[in-house]
């Protein structure tokens, strides 16, 4: 109970940290929510974007991912969601790298800015707080147990109580009615034949 407590709190604060980030100065003083979208996958470029098609819009996704797995206690959805902000968050230098020609890092406003840093913040946290988490519990439920078999001699093992019967059958717990039940014929009349008629 207390890991998930502690993971989900560290996952909504790195969710907040990720959809606020597109708000601070990215590179040069530029804000994260003026690079296009579709600019990580051909380029960056000059050209302004807004705010729902700029990155902030992958980072509101993971959010959105964020805030499910915290209500499922789900360690594998704030997990995706920290991939989701740390991948994009990566992608994006890369492509600023490439139009640049490198990455410069400044504390004068120029080169990489406090809003990457956010980002790769949020990420990190993420997916410590998909680590912390114990996720939901599991319920062990034991298999029902066999009822008791009773042996025969002939037959399957037959299962239940023993049954009641008269004294010679309860004294014997194991036997099946009607197992031992032998018909018994009734005495016939010795008869002699040389013995003479009766009167």
């Amino acid at each position: 109970m207390i890991r998930n407590v502690a993971g989900s709190v560290l996952a909504l604060v790195g969710a907040t940290a990720a959809v606020w980030s597109p708000f601070r100065a990215w590179y040069d003083g530029r804000h994260g929510s003026t690079y296009r979208i579709g600019d990580l996958f051909t380029g960056v470029t000059d050209a302004r974007a807004g705010v729902l098609g700029s990155v902030l819009l992958p980072f509101a996704f993971a959010a959105l991912v964020t805030l499910v797995g915290v209500v499922l206690r789900s360690r594998l959805l704030v997990a995706l969601a920290g991939l989701v902000v740390l991948g994009f968050t990566v992608l994006w230098m890369v492509r600023v790298g490439q139009a640049e020609g490198s990455l410069a890092v400044s504390g004068d406003g120029h080169g990489l800015g406090d809003g990457v840093a956010n980002a790769l913040g949020g990420g990190v946290l993420l997916l410590i707080g998909a680590l912390v988490m114990s996720g939901r519990p599991r319920s062990h439920r034991l298999p029902p147990e066999p009822p008791p078999t009773r042996p025969t001699l002939d037959g399957p093992p037959l299962t239940g109580p023993p049954p009641a019967g008269d004294a010679e059958t309860r004294s014997m717990p194991y036997a099946a009615p009607g197992r031992f039940d032998v018909p018994v014929e009734p005495p016939r009349e010795r008869t002699d034949r040389n013995a003479p008629p009766g009167p």
